[in-house]
């Protein structure tokens, strides 16, 4: 499932980027409220903004689906999005700001 990839590659790219800062990244999903979401099996990804990395699609699709309020994101190509919501923002921006 899309939700557990997503899980598992936030904890793949801790390790390999930031490793010293993994304990307060596993703190902060720990203590703030957040719900899992699920991608569909069956998606038609042309109803959605078209992404340079294909893989990606179906997570932005299911961020807009369920209607996300914030995606959190270091990867450049959700970041260069012009999508109304969900917002996407870094971990940085997300700290600075909420």
């Amino acid at each position: 499932m899309i939700c557990d990839y997503v899980i598992e590659e936030r904890r793949l790219v801790t390790e390999r980027k930031f490793p010293s800062k993994r304990k307060y990244i596993e703190r902060f999903f720990l203590e703030l409220p957040f719900e899992l979401v699920y991608t569909p099996k069956e998606l038609d990804l042309n109803e959605f903004p078209e992404m340079r990395d294909a893989k990606d699609s179906p997570i932005l699709a299911t961020a807009i689906m369920e209607e996300i309020d914030v995606f959190l994101t270091g990867d450049k190509d959700f970041l260069v999005l012009d999508v109304e919501q969900p917002e996407i923002l870094t971990m940085a921006d997300f700290l600075e700001k909420y």
